[in-house]
Parts: structure tokens; sequence; C-alpha cells
């Protein structure tokens, strides 16, 4: 099936009343007919659902149309873009452990990185697509190497076939946070990605209602007792060995699960991905062509442009177009706020994603906490303002910037 037809009916499973979505189970416990049917479920020898805590059926449903999406072997639905990144890596890591990641990254994943260090986790930062830089951070305490599809806000656009052969020959999983590309853009999975992390907060709900995270599997990774040792007794189970141990260990123990409201919200919203996708993608090349055309004293950045550094990567790797967003740098951050006020048709939010467009000052908001170091290989200025694309009329967001910067 073609991507938008995936969206509506793969993973679907048609509910024996007719309803044409999964019903939403509120609820935090479920009965059953026997003792020795909970027992079961508890014990880990009977299928079903026990407490929503461990899993719920409307998040499941959720879980299986992102998995199918992904093209993975499974999938885990969070409370939280952030909760589904820690549980991803806390899932393989332990105290003496290293990541090697990207060091243009979104903030947030940048502060969660500085917070693991008290348990004695260390992040090497290396420079997007720098394969000599990338293979000299490879040590033997090295377990896992992270970075974005295309990076928020730097829009540097990994090449992840690359970084999956690299992670691969040291027998290291690559974990990659797709977020900003989604998988209509590309399926990283079959570009040699491990692990897949979505804050489907984003595009994937497409109306910011709901804060959710999810990751995916592939199932491909050949996981060994000597390099992690955490994985232990789940190894019997195979491919499933990194997700039967995360449902029944950090994921229900730490407590991060999806309520079921919000995963409903999340499989309304995703049966639309491909159609606003298509649309912001669209919009956003217009408009950074635009502001390429008309202002040399702005300067623009976009996967989609020539003038990208990255534009030869997206080229080769993302179909259906270039991402949603965009970043202007307009000379000072005063002149940033100025026009970011005088603009009448997006909001002045932080996230990303939503139908509308959404302008934000990285530098004071989602990057506040982020050092000099940081903020410069994350591409992030005191005069960039980063604008998340939305679906309206494109002639009317190009009269509205217009209007403000003049």
């Amino acid at each position: 099936m073609g991507f938008n037809t995936d969206l509506l009916h793969a993973g679907v499973i048609k509910d024996s009343k007719g309803a044409t979505l999964p019903p939403i189970y509120q609820s935090s416990a479920f009965d059953q007919e026997t003792a020795e049917d909970l027992a079961g479920i508890f014990g880990g020898r009977k299928m079903g659902f026990c407490y929503t805590r461990v899993a719920n059926p409307t998040v499941s449903a959720f879980e299986e149309r992102i998995t199918k999406l992904e093209g993975g072997l499974a999938s885990v639905a969070c409370a939280s873009g952030m909760a589904a990144i820690s549980m991803a890596l806390l899932n393989i890591l332990q105290a003496g452990d290293e990541i090697i990641s990207s060091a243009s990254l979104y903030g947030g994943s940048i502060d969660l990185f500085r917070d693991i260090e008290a348990f004695g986790i260390k992040t090497v930062y290396v420079k997007n697509n720098d394969w000599e830089a990338i293979e000299d951070a490879f040590t033997d305490k090295t377990k896992v190497v992270f970075a974005e599809t295309i990076g928020n806000p730097c829009l540097d656009v990994t090449d992840i076939d690359k970084l999956a052969e690299i992670s691969h020959s040291h027998g290291v999983p690559l974990l990659m946070d797709n977020t900003t590309a989604t998988p209509y853009l590309i399926k990283a999975i079959e570009h040699g990605a491990d692990i897949v992390v979505n804050s489907s907060s984003k595009y994937i709900n497409g109306s910011s209602n709901s804060i959710s995270g999810v990751l995916t599997d592939s199932g491909h990774f050949k996981w060994t007792k000597e390099r992690y040792p955490v994985l232990g007794e789940y190894l019997k189970f195979g491919q499933f060995a990194y997700i039967s141990k995360l449902r029944n260990g950090l994921y229900r123990n730490v407590g991060v699960c999806l309520s079921p409201f919000n995963a409903y919200l999340n499989l309304i919203g995703v049966e639309t991905l491909g159609l606003r996708m298509k649309q912001q993608c669209e919009n956003a090349y217009a408009l950074a062509k635009w502001f390429e055309d008309n202002y040399s004293g702005i300067k623009v950045n976009y996967p989609g442009l020539a003038s990208s550094k990255w534009h030869d990567i997206a080229e080769k790797e993302l179909t259906g177009g270039y991402g949603g967003i965009i970043t202007i740098r307009v000379g000072s951050k005063e002149k940033a706020f100025s026009i970011m006020n005088k603009l009448k048709i997006p909001y002045i939010l932080s996230n990303i994603g939503d139908t509308k467009t959404l302008v934000v000052h990285p530098s004071s908001t989602i990057s506040l906490h982020s050092t000099e170091k940081e903020l410069e290989d994350s591409g992030v200025f005191e005069d960039l303002i980063r604008i998340s694309v939305g679906i309206e009329d494109v002639e009317d967001l190009i009269e509205d910037f217009k209007q403000a910067i003049e």
C-alpha cells in the first residue's frame, strides 16, 4: 500500500462493534475472568491487559500504527518525546557507558544528556557527517550512536546509511530521532537505523493537542551479553530482546506510559500525516525560496535549497519533500523579536509540526540552557528565527512576513 493508504489501514484492528477508530479505553486496570488469568498476564505467560501503566488497548493500537509506518518490529509509546528518548537509551546503558551523538541536537536532548551524566553515562559530541571525527570517537565504552534525521533547528541532514555502516562496524546500534522528518520523508530503518524515536507531539499528532513520544525497534540489531550485559535474561527472546526488557522493566517501573486519550488523539492526527507533510514541505520550500530571492540581508537555511550544505544528502535520502521547518537569521536578537511580534498569522510558541505556522526564537527558549559551544554546534544564533511552516495558503504567509520585515 502507498503511504496515505497505510496511514488509514495498516495495523488497524477493526472494532467488533463497527467503530472506525479504536475505542478510548480510559481505564486504569482491567478485570480478568479468573485469578489464574491475571497471574498469567503479570507473569508474561498470557496475552492481555492488566494495568494501563504497563499496556492499554488504545495505546497499543497507536503503537501498532507507528510500527507499520516506520517498518519496525515493535513500538513503545511514552508520555512525551523526551520520555521516549530516555527509555530508548537507558534500556541498554549503565554507569560507565558512552553515547556518541551528533552535536547539532535539539536543546532538550542536550539537557537530557547532561542530566544522565549524574548516572555515569557520558556523551561524546561530534560534528554531524564528519566521518573521521565519528570514527575517532569510538571507544570500548561506546554503546550507542545518536543523531537526528533532520537537526532541530540546525536543519543538517544525517547520512543515515553511512552512519549506520560505521556504527555497525563497531558493533554498536544506531538510534535516530525522526521527529522532524517523520516516516513520510524517510523510513530510517530502511537506511540502517536500529531504533527510531518520534516525538509524536509534533507532526504525527499535527494539532498540538497532546504530548507524546514513541520509539520503534527494528529488530535487526544483534545484541550480545558481552557488550550489553543489562539485557541479560532477555537475550533469550532473540529479536524481541530489546522491547521485552523495556516493557518488563524500565518502561513499566518508571511509569512513563502514554494516556489512552492522547493515544486516541494521535490516531486521529496520524491519518492525515501524508497530506499535511506534503503541503508543509511545499509551503516551506516556497517561503524559503522567497526569502532567498528577495532579501539579501536575511540568511535562510532550508535543506531544499540548492544553497544548503546538506542539499545533496537530502536529495539522496528524503522522499516527498525536505521538511516543514526553515530558519532565518535577520541580523540581531532585537530585530528577530520585532519581526516575530509584527507577524499576524504565525503563533509564537515552541512546538513544531502543527497545521498552523509557528515561530520561535531558539536561543532564548528551547536552547536556553546550552553552552556557547553547544549553541554554535546546534546552529543556534542570537538573530535566528525558527519557522515551523503550516498548511496555510503560502501567499498569505509570504505577505505576512513581508509586512513584518518591512
